[in-house]
């Protein structure tokens, strides 16, 4: 045999032992799909974002992502288990395929979206890092800390964020880590600590779990970018997309005044061309993503749009009173922003 065709035989060969391994691959959607519903990694517990309920429902701003996505593939939003992760664990989970999603107050930094195997899909919560205080320390700035002790958690961005900060203002502390934001929670509340430190919205959420929460306050220096949201694994680009639009979906909506009160009445008569390629009356964009072509009409009867999602879990009228901040529209000011489906 010629050298030639010895090595069209030996390609040949090596491609009809690899067919039945790429046969055997399935996508993170059919697989979703085999399975019956979406798993999704969610927090310990944060008030707001992802917390169980009296009757053991989690429920939360993070939640309804992966609300939306199940209602988007199964027309259910309750086709999703959910697993309780550590900030240790949450990304050791996605990568073992534990879970289908990460949606849990995690930033996004370059080394977790390059070198690990994971991709961001988008920002659903911009937020900043911060300390929380007694009161009755009469403290006005974190710039007051010197030889403070500062309870933190342990393997998040959190812990460099604070050692950044101190030596920009040349001030010394005592740093005191913990393995998970209960035992950073407890230890503060314990006395242990002269503040906590993490994301502003996890900490106006975890105090209100405090005997009596009114005697703390979150001081007013934002010492980070902290941009939150979902998080896949690399190299299934269908899955990732899916997770990245359906948040995109929920900003759109709310920008087009589709509300989850009206997305019926809009999908059926309105004329707006923006409207009808989103809810599906114009255009195959739904089956572009492997789903139906009202994808987005599941989504918001499900769990509203971003606007709504928001205002239920975290806006001005719920425990957690957040000001919606960077987190407005982008037509109102804010940074909240999404490519448009056309």
């Amino acid at each position: 045999m010629s050298p030639r065709l010895f090595a069209f035989a030996t390609a040949a060969s090596v491609l009809l032992l690899t067919l039945p391994a790429m046969a055997q691959t399935q996508s993170t959607l059919e697989k979703t799909k085999q399975r019956g519903y979406v798993s999704c990694g969610t927090s310990e517990g944060v008030p707001g974002f992802s917390l169980p309920d009296d009757k053991g429902n989690w429920v939360g701003f993070d939640i309804d992502w992966c609300r939306a996505v199940a209602a988007a593939i199964f027309n259910d939003p309750n086709a999703a288990r959910y697993k309780s992760l550590s900030a240790r664990d949450r990304l050791i989970a996605l990568q073992g395929g534990e879970i289908d999603m990460l949606a849990r107050t995690t930033t996004w930094t370059s080394s977790r979206d390059t070198a690990f195997g994971f991709n961001f899909t988008a920002i659903n919560y911009h937020d900043g890092q911060g300390f929380l205080v007694r009161k009755s320390a009469g403290l006005k700035s974190a710039k007051e800390l010197n030889g403070a002790s500062i309870c933190v958690q342990q393997g998040t961005t959190g812990e460099l964020n604070l050692a950044d900060y101190f030596v920009k203002n040349g001030i010394k502390n005592q740093v005191v880590a913990f393995a998970s934001t209960v035992e950073a929670s407890r230890a503060f509340e314990s006395g242990r600590c002269d503040a906590w430190t993490t994301d502003i919205s996890a900490l106006s959420a975890n105090r209100l779990k405090f005997g009596k929460p009114d005697e703390y306050v979150v001081l007013p220096d934002i010492i980070s970018k902290e941009p939150l949201g979902a998080w896949v694994r690399q190299g299934d680009d269908q899955w990732f997309d899916i997770v990245r639009w359906t948040l995109f979906a929920m900003v759109n909506a709310e920008e087009l005044g589709v509300t989850q009160g009206n997305v019926e009445d809009m999908a059926r008569s309105s004329t707006n061309p923006e409207i009808k390629r989103l809810l599906g009356g114009d255009g195959k964009f739904g089956e572009q993503f492997g789903l139906t072509n009202d994808w987005v009409v599941r989504i918001v009867k499900a769990v509203g749009n971003y606007g709504e999602s928001f205002d239920r879990h975290l806006g001005p009228k719920t425990r957690l009173g957040l000001d919606r901040g960077l987190n407005k529209l982008w037509s109102e000011g804010g940074a909240m922003y999404a490519p448009p489906i056309r």
